[in-house]
């Protein structure tokens, strides 16, 4: 298979290389840093991308952003994502996209050379590679909160509720129907269990269990 590959640690970069060639794939680019990653991709179209999550310069997102944008330029595109550490959020949002084709291992994975080979390969052809303890923290943090419940369209009304919006404003700004914003407000309020009184009061009740519930 034809791979991409995105890590900046140099001995890494190097040992996935030589790992990746010896097992008779071919590496038809390696990148060290976030903005060359997308770039090598479109010019490539590998059958599979191996992206560090977190990239020069910023060693925040920047392997996970670019994942996110290439699964949308190269529909279908096969991406496989390593991380340091379990990072529930990258996954969750990596996840969200859809499944086929995905794979978010940890680094230590990478050692244990037939379990990488075999995810990569599962991830090229369509399937999904989760590390063990990544599937763990998805299904123990999931439900730590209220929120958790809502679907990302629904948190994106809660967030304008939140924020003072009218039914019509949050229908305008997420170029819906107002009948479809009282339909994800009515799924809201039903998924966060508050009780049947004046709407008003309930959208307000809302509001208040997602500023309870949102980082500062």
């Amino acid at each position: 298979m034809r791979v991409v590959i995105a890590e900046d640690n140099a001995l890494l970069r190097e040992g996935l290389v030589l790992l990746l060639t010896s097992s008779g794939h071919e590496v038809v680019a390696v990148v060290g840093t976030g903005p060359e990653i997308m770039p090598a991709l479109l010019e490539h179209r590998p059958d599979v991308a191996v992206l560090d999550v977190r990239m020069p310069p910023g060693f925040r997102d920047e392997g996970l952003r670019a994942a996110l944008e290439a699964r949308e330029k190269i529909p279908g595109l096969p991406v496989l994502v390593l991380s340091q550490y379990v990072e529930e959020s990258y996954a969750a949002e990596l996840l969200g996209g859809g499944t086929s084709g995905i794979g978010y291992l940890l680094k230590d994975r990478v050692g244990r050379v037939d379990e990488f080979l075999d995810a990569l390969e599962r991830v090229r052809a369509g399937g999904t590679a989760l590390d063990p303890e990544v599937v763990t923290e998805l299904l123990t943090r999931r439900r730590d909160t209220p929120l958790d419940s809502l679907t990302p369209r629904e948190r994106e009304v809660l967030k304008l509720m939140a924020e003072g919006h009218d039914n019509t404003t949050i229908a305008s700004t997420l170029v819906v129907t107002e009948r479809a914003v009282s339909k994800h407000i009515g799924n809201v309020l039903l998924k966060l269990d508050l009780p049947p009184s004046d709407s008003g009061h309930r959208r307000v009740l809302a509001v208040l269990t997602y500023l309870a519930h949102t980082p500062k």
